[in-house]
């Protein structure tokens, strides 16, 4: 019965008041505003004010190469994020562009935008859904929810139901009538979902302005100090806020921010190579801090394609070993019993396999695509036959039959089927074994049939059950194993899935996420107290089943109120908001929508769970990396601040050792490729090993080594190298030393401080090992980033221009060798003092350990 359609003129009417079929499109983030925020975050702000403390204080140069730091770092920033934040205006991608619709009583092909609430839309097989709709008639139709609900299977859709923009039609016809369009529907709801949900501050973020107060308040601190001590020593003011403003620029380490910077961007590239896309450079060290893992089923867990492994027959049951749609696989058992059953399923569905891509896949109701399969695999006869009648799926009957001049072919829901059929023993113990395995199960009958039978009730009576069979989307392969490895790094797990209870038992036990008796719970019947969900998720291996997009937000939620750093993985539509909600999100690249992608921090390019597992190792030696190289600056800071500090305790009676200029030099000139070179140390074989990281980037053990070992030792043979070479000029006690003495002097303090940050550098490698256990080639990068090191000072010390720009000259040959002798100093204080942790680590807990 037709159902009165609208006219062209009320459509256009509704069109007008209603507006387009389109989702909200929020404005695109302005490219200039994303660099102009790489411009002023926290740290970014204390370098520019450094530089206008410089400009001010009449050093010009030296504003400008702290401007250059931040401009080029925030460019760099600028283009490895530029693509982020789209989430929302991506949703628009997945409404077809054209739909089929009945307008003034004749059928109309309209574009998508111009659906009307009331429009009578014709639905077939392939059709993508345009808008929100409620079924009038529906013939057979089954609708792929997947992106919407996590459901893995396509849903039975009848008369009266629901439909939404997104899904599509993947068997069967109907008509439906438009009841909501653009932001009014369920897809909108979701974008909004998406778009409301904010990301926090990752850790490092976090701990790098913690890190940066500090250092700000310390540096203009000892500034204001220094100022005051020079103002007593009869110094004129002018003077005294030059000399304060050098100390407190001295102290901001203005290497850190493109160290930091870079060091991400390698670790997102070696991630690349690793098949993990990184999005947001600072969600590479977050990876590393993750203490839990909400991941989705399907798609995720498991391969998303439907794989028969089972057949039950009343003769024996036969295995399918092989999952997918290739039709190659090893059938064991029952395989003549099987081949019967196949012919007949495969009969009675639509669903085929098809070869494209170099590949086997479904073309229609995988489900369907899966009997194809297994036919195609015990070589049954599948030549073509004259159809005589044909009564598709419907909800009520939830069976499907098709009549041809070899019988009638029956398929359908085992609780529907078997009471239809004669002699069934046995079948329903089978149904039982299956369904608590967390198989899907049909039941597949025959019978004889000369004519075409006159309707499904009547034809669909006394049949011969030919069995059940068992489906199931099968876990990817390497899954469990990087489950394992998740245990091992004290990463708890949870599964998020819109499927079957069952269905979700079943994979996560299979997988190992899961132990034989799982908490398994339903999204409706999840605590409404965050505090009380967060307590229940606590249990590590808990399954949830049937969550809806709200559910999945309200976990991340709960799990952060309780101090877990979460990642959530996904793939559909659904998973967007929690996506972004998450510290990390985790999208799906090959299988996964371009929503989920553009919510995502991090995208896994070729499905695999256990890439995560590569990305958290990656992530966890980042942390490890930056604390080598935020101690390796900290150390050169010590180093730089104790001339200012001599000059001050002794009234100015020793000379300042190093001049603002040459501290510059050594942040990011001569210490800069070093500091890279340990953001490249590669993973531990321990970096996957005991509980995540509770320790900050700066700690005890940090300070220690900095103020305790490393920055003392080269201070003080920096300046007895720079004393000494004043000594042996004839200088004495309070005197103002001749302007060629103070030259070489001054360059030989710096030579002593660049060499020191040498062995610094090679000691950093490790926070236990003393050098002599290290493996050398583990870092190639570092030995090359040295030997620059050493041209660069080469060419500060030997070219006139820059030496007398920075105020020092090369060391005499006094001063070279008071110099060197700062390599093996540093190296065996380092020893000495990595003996004594080493026996303390001994007495604690097995833990991560660095190299």
């Amino acid at each position: 019965m037709a159902v009165e359609s609208l006219s062209t003129v009320e459509a256009a009417r509704r069109l007008r008041v209603e507006g387009p079929n389109t989702l909200p499109s929020p404005r695109p983030p302005s490219p200039v505003l994303l660099l102009a925020q790489q411009m002023v975050h926290f740290f970014a702000l204390l370098l520019w004010a450094a530089a206008g403390l410089a400009f001010v204080g009449g050093m010009p140069e030296l504003a400008v190469a702290i401007v250059a730091v931040v401009v080029i770092n925030g460019v760099f920033a600028f283009f490895q994020e530029y693509r982020a934040d789209r989430a929302g205006r991506r949703l628009r991608d997945l409404l077809p562009t054209r739909v089929t619709v009945r307008r003034d009583g004749a059928r109309k092909v309209i574009d998508a935008d111009e659906l009307v609430h009331g429009d009578i839309v014709l639905l077939e097989a392939g059709d993508k859904i345009s808008a929100d709709l409620k079924l009038l008639e529906s013939h057979g139709l089954a609708v792929d929810e997947s992106m919407l609900t996590g459901e893995s299977v396509p849903v039975r859709r009848d008369t009266g139901d629901g439909l939404y923009a997104g899904t599509f039609v993947t068997e069967g016809e109907a008509e439906a009538r438009v009841v909501a369009t653009g932001e009014r529907t369920r897809l909108a709801d979701i974008a909004a979902l998406t778009r409301q949900a904010e990301r926090r501050p990752g850790p490092l973020s976090l701990q790098l302005r913690r890190v940066v107060t500090s250092v700000a308040v310390i540096a203009i601190t000892i500034g204001v100090v220094f100022f005051g001590i020079a103002l007593l020593l009869g110094m004129e003011p002018s003077k005294g806020f030059l000399l304060a403003v050098g100390v407190t620029v001295a102290l901001v380490p203005e290497g850190l921010l493109p160290t930091v910077t870079l060091s991400l961007s390698r670790a997102a590239q070696q991630m690349a190579h690793r098949n993990a896309l990184v999005r947001r450079l600072d969600s590479v060290e977050t990876l590393g801090a993750t203490t839990f893992i909400c991941t989705d089923k399907t798609g995720t867990l498991t391969r998303n394609e439907m794989s028969v492994v089972e057949v039950w027959t009343p003769s024996g049951t036969a295995h399918v070993q092989g999952a997918g749609y290739s039709p190659e696989g090893l059938v064991t058992g029952a395989v003549d019993e099987a081949r019967g059953l196949a012919v007949t399923a495969y009969r009675c569905s639509g669903g085929r396999v098809v070869q494209r891509n170099g590949g086997w896949h479904p073309s229609g109701d995988p489900m369907e695509a899966a009997l194809h399969a297994l036919a195609l695999r015990v070589k049954a006869d599948l030549s073509p036959e004259p159809l005589l009648a044909r009564f598709p799926f419907d909800p009520r009957r939830r069976r499907m039959s098709v009549a041809t001049p070899s019988g009638l072919h029956v398929k359908g829901a085992p609780d529907s089927l078997l009471p239809r059929c004669h002699d069934v023993e046995g079948a329903e113990a089978a149904l039982a074994d299956m369904t608590t395995r967390g198989l899907r199960v049909l039941a597949v009958a025959w019978k004889p049939c000369d004519s075409p039978p006159p309707d499904a009730d009547t034809a669909e009576q006394d049949l011969t059950l030919l069995g059940l069979v068992g489906l199931i989307d099968p876990p990817r392969d390497d899954v469990a194993e990087a489950i394992a490895s998740c245990r091992a790094a004290g990463i708890r797990l949870a599964m998020l899935t819109g499927d079957h209870p069952a269905t979700g038992r079943a994979v996560a036990t299979a997988v190992g996420l899961a132990g034989p008796d799982p908490t398994v719970l339903l999204g409706a019947d999840l605590p409404r107290d965050d505090d009380e969900l967060g307590a229940l998720l606590e249990q590590d291996g808990v399954v949830l089943a049937r969550v809806t997009p709200e559910d999945k937000l309200r976990v991340a939620r709960a799990l952060q109120k309780r101090g877990h750093v979460v990642a959530m993985t996904g793939d559909g539509v659904n998973d967007g908001p929690a996506l972004r909600q998450a510290d990390i999100g985790v999208a799906m690249g090959a299988s996964g929508t371009d929503v989920a992608r553009e919510a995502a921090d991090l995208v896994l390019l070729d499905d695999h769970f256990s890439t995560i597992v590569a990305a958290v190792e990656l992530g966890r030696a980042t942390f490890s990396n930056i604390r080598r190289f935020l101690t390796y600056h900290l150390t050169d800071n010590v180093a730089e601040l104790v001339p200012f500090a001599a000059w001050a305790i002794t009234g100015s009676n020793i000379p300042l050792a190093l001049g603002v200029l040459q501290i510059l030099a050594l942040d990011i000139g001569t210490d800069l490729l070093p500091a890279l070179a340990l953001g490249a140390e590669p993973p531990g074989k321990h970096t996957m090993s005991g509980k995540v990281r509770s320790r900050g980037l700066v700690d005890r053990a940090v300070l220690i080594r900095v103020f305790g070992v490393l920055g003392p030792t080269e201070a003080l043979f920096e300046m007895a190298a720079f004393v000494a070479v004043l000594l042996a000029g004839g200088w004495t006690w309070g005197q103002e030393p001749s302007a060629v003495l103070l030259f070489t002097a001054s360059g030989t303090a710096f030579t002593t401080v660049v060499l020191g940050q040498l062995a610094t550098a090679l000691a950093c490698r490790s926070e236990t090992r003393w050098i002599g256990r290290m493996s050398w080639p583990g870092n190639p990068l570092l030995l090359g980033a040295l030997a620059v090191e050493l041209l660069v000072l080469a060419l500060f010390l030997g070219v006139p221009p820059v030496a007398d720009l920075l105020g020092g000259g090369p060391p005499s040959p006094l001063g070279w060798l008071m110099a060197l002798t700062v390599v093996p100093a540093v190296l065996a204080v380092d020893t000495a003092a990595k003996a004594v942790v080493g026996r303390a680590r001994r007495r604690e807990p097995e833990g991560e350990k660095p190299r």
